[in-house]
């Protein structure tokens, strides 16, 4: 930022010619350079903002030649007139001071003999340095956000990195007034938030603002809420920002919309304690269309589907799937967060109205969700994991990794509901919890390693037999017929397990190991039930 004229007056070069401001305008021009001539036609070979320091000499040809030369330097510019009083002009005569006053010219007065060389270094080793800061500046945003472009950067980055550049809050948006993320910076995030629609839609002074997108596609903008950063640097950022968000946005233009990875990014830095604060983490999602003064309820959506090795298809199976939640949703006339998880999965924190009964609410939207899910390409079963409502929105975030294990052990449930709780999955959810210990996987192949080995060395299905014979709870009947076999041939078979596991099948600890292993072994090999 270039000195003003107030600026250079207050340096101690110019303070030692004991300075007199006596007519003029504002002392905020900035001077862009200091010029010393005393030639009467200086004029023409400014080009302004120049601060001129004289003798006086031009103005001893008389009062004519005076209001011309002062006219002169007006039309060219300049920042301001500097007059050394002295031999050439002992004082100045009225003209001056009036002339100088109807052109709006600073005009000041130097009452002590002044080494002008002084003045001129002092100001330019100023103006300098500034021009080098300037492109020391320039510099390091252009490496900064061209980095950012090379890491493809997600767009949380990007606009934190604008906002630390200019310690400010910086706010990217789409074209519905959406937030999509920002960065707070001396407000809290609540507060910047708040009634953000209007606050946008009608932008106050002081407030840039940089369209965001190709100049024929635009699809967001980026503001500075604050008037306090330069105007020439809050642009280069903003800019520069923009530009790099428009090349992440061109690069990821066939992977989830911006939206949703706002969605995405939110539900993250929920989850792992980025955001603290639950008024802050209210008006983001509010700001991403989730209700507000609503019962939040941690969803967990998994889905077996038939597998895809090409990753292309695959991503593409995954659009597909949040564009059938989102119908879904809206079918059901609720709002949501919701953020794709690894494989095919997706996290939601879902807002139901308090009206009414809660678990009425949540069968209607996990029923129209899974019926949507369904008709994606591939998608062969839906289940879906519901973990403990809350009225705090960070507490339901951190209750999504409890809604995704109760989806997951869902998905090895032969029964089918809208959702599932965890006392759905019982014994089942318990076993998936620890199904990866080293002493849990060996208690599991102890008791059912000499059936499968006996399987396998006489292509038998006795571990079929078993596994019915335990969910029938030890119904013979049913189990014979259920297997079309006589109940002789049935009793042959359950008395040849008895002899190859040494176990009593009568006995109820016996079943009830047995059945907790069979388990353990569906849960870890993630096999088809035999």
């Amino acid at each position: 930022m270039l000195p003003s004229v107030a600026d250079v007056l207050a340096m101690p070069a110019v303070r030692a010619g004991d300075p007199q401001v006596v007519a003029g305008g504002s002392l905020d021009r900035p001077v862009r350079w200091v010029h010393v001539s005393d030639v009467a036609d200086v004029a023409q070979l400014l080009v302004g903002g120049e601060l001129i320091l004289t003798t006086g000499q031009a103005m001893r040809h008389g009062d004519i030649a005076t209001v011309g030369y002062l006219t002169a330097l007006a039309a060219a510019g300049v920042a301001g007139l500097v007059i050394e009083l002295g031999g050439y002009v002992p004082e100045l005569a009225p003209v001056v001071a009036a002339t100088a006053d109807a052109l709006g010219l600073p005009l000041i007065v130097l009452h002590k003999v002044t080494r002008f060389v002084e003045i001129t270094e002092a100001v330019h080793r100023v103006i300098v340095a500034e021009q080098y800061a300037e492109l020391e500046f320039a510099r390091t945003v252009h490496e900064t956000f061209t980095d950012l472009s090379v890491r493809r950067a997600s767009l949380a980055e990007i606009v934190k990195t604008a906002a630390d550049m200019l310690d400010s809050s910086v706010v990217l948006e789409d074209l519905a007034h959406r937030v999509l993320t920002l960065t707070a910076r001396h407000a809290s995030t609540s507060t910047l938030l708040d009634n953000w629609e209007t606050t946008s839609r009608l932008l106050p002074d002081g407030w840039d603002a940089v369209a965001v997108g190709p100049h024929t596609q635009r699809w967001g903008r980026l503001i500075l809420p604050s008037g306090d950063v330069p105007t020439a640097r809050a642009r280069m950022v903003l800019e520069r920002a923009a530009q790099t968000l428009t090349l992440h946005r061109m690069i990821e233009k066939d992977r989830f919309g911006l939206h949703r990875q706002a969605q995405t990014g939110l539900i993250d830095d929920m989850a792992n304690g980025r955001v603290l604060d639950e008024r802050d983490a209210v008006a983001r999602a509010a700001a991403l269309g989730l209700a507000r003064r609503a019962a939040y309820v941690p969803l967990a959506i998994d889905i077996a589907a038939v597998a895809e090795t090409d990753p292309v298809a695959k991503q593409r199976r995954a659009a597909g799937i949040l564009d059938a939640v989102t119908h879904g949703l809206g079918l059901a006339k609720l709002t949501a967060l919701a953020a794709a998880d690894q494989g095919d999965r997706v996290g939601m924190i879902l807002a139901l109205p308090r009206t009414g009964a809660l678990d009425d609410s949540l069968t209607v939207a996990c029923t129209a969700i899974i019926g949507e899910v369904r008709r994606v390409d591939g998608v062969e079963r839906v289940v879906i994991g519901v973990g403990a409502e809350s009225d705090s929105l960070l507490d339901t975030a951190h209750e999504l990794p409890h809604a995704a294990h109760v989806a997951e052990v869902a998905l090895s449930l032969e029964s089918s509901r809208p959702f599932y709780r965890s006392g759905d999955v019982r014994l089942r959810g318990l076993l998936s919890l620890i199904r990866n210990e080293p002493g849990v996987q060996r208690f599991a192949e102890t008791e059912l390693s000499a059936l499968l080995r006996y399987d396998i060395r006489h292509t038998a299905d006795l571990t079929r037999t078993l596994r019915q014979f335990l969910d029938l709870a030890g119904n013979k009947t049913e189990l014979a017929r259920r297997l079309n076999i006589s109940r002789p041939t049935l009793y042959d078979r359950l008395a040849r397990i008895e002899r190859i596991l040494a176990v009593d099948l009568e006995d109820g600890e016996s079943r009830t190991s047995l059945h907790a292993a069979l388990l353990i072994r569906d849960l870890t090999a993630n096999a088809d039930v035999p």
